[in-house]
């Protein structure tokens, strides 16, 4: 069965954010939820105002917590064990690194490495029930390893070429791993030209276990429905949204149950896609697509 391998340190998976930095990230989200509170904490992460927040924000937050999350899953003891190699590049006119170095001249490093080595710890205020009624105000660190960054062109087909090019190279080490996990965010359309051909060649790759898997999230500043993991394009109005339909990967078994946990309506055929989702559940999309339950 494939995506079921062992994750160990001796056989480590891979997860490669592509987050789009472009100008168009200075906008702010235009879901009504934005900053309300969940049952589950999930925005624990994201201030809470009234005011809105920008989608570089939102998605700058919202991946520095999953990284910090992936590093407290690997904690065993007083060791991190390295079950992942990850990797963040962020994409504008321009496609670089956006761990500030912390993977030196390469663009992935152990989650090790990430997790004892944030640029900075922000102090964030999250509220919580006082037990009488009421909610106190408690601040906590928040650690960060990139900033938010809004400028210039879009240039998706430049990124999708290079998380190619670091794939190839880390399956060539790792033959008989749990496929790599690319998860890219964005919220236009790419400027350098149709991605599709630099998808088709990223998802050729594979391990022993299969394919390199692609997610999609696209964020929208339009007043328009989300939606989640669906299995046809006809519930999506947005051209763009339907071609990152069609460019993600089928949501495999174990994120399917994820999703599940978390409330969606989940079909055999869901995509491994989102459309114009609020902070909160791009929180949530990111967990389900690094939730993994065969660690070792």
């Amino acid at each position: 069965m494939p995506y079921s391998a062992e994750i160990s340190r001796r056989q480590p998976s891979c997860f490669l954010f592509l987050i789009d930095q472009s100008g168009s990230m200075a906008e702010a989200f235009s879901n009504e939820n934005v900053g309300k509170e969940t049952s589950k904490g999930v925005n624990e992460s994201i201030n809470r105002t009234s005011e809105p927040i920008q989608k570089s924000q939102a998605v700058a937050d919202a991946v520095n917590r999953l990284l910090d999350s992936l590093g407290q899953r690997c904690v065993k003891g007083n060791e991190i064990y390295d079950y992942f190699d990850v990797g963040v590049i962020g994409y504008n006119s321009e496609v670089t690194s956006a761990l500030n170095g912390i993977a030196g001249d390469k663009l992935i490093a152990p989650i090790g490495k990430i997790y004892e080595n944030p640029t900075e710890l922000e102090k964030r205020a999250q509220k919580l029930p006082d037990g009488m009624g009421g909610v106190v105000e408690v601040y906590n660190d928040f650690p960060i390893w990139f900033k938010p960054i809004s400028i210039g062109g879009t240039a998706m087909c430049s990124a999708f070429a290079l998380a190619r090019i670091v794939l190839e190279n880390w399956i060539e080490k790792h033959p008989n791993s749990y496929p790599p996990t690319i998860i890219n965010i964005t919220d236009g359309e790419s400027t350098d030209g149709d991605p599709t051909d630099e998808v088709n060649n990223l998802k050729k790759l594979s391990t022993s276990d299969g394919s390199v898997l692609l997610y999609n999230i696209h964020i929208s500043s339009e007043f328009m429905q989300p939606v989640s993991f669906p299995n046809t394009t006809e519930v999506l109005s947005d051209p763009f949204a339907c071609s990152m339909f069609d460019l993600s990967s089928s949501l495999p078994y174990s994120a399917q149950k994820a999703a599940e946990k978390e409330g969606y309506k989940i079909s055999p055929d869901s995509k491994a896609f989102m459309f114009n989702a609020d902070p909160v559940k791009l929180i949530q999309f990111l967990d389900i697509g690094t939730r993994t339950e065969n660690l070792r």
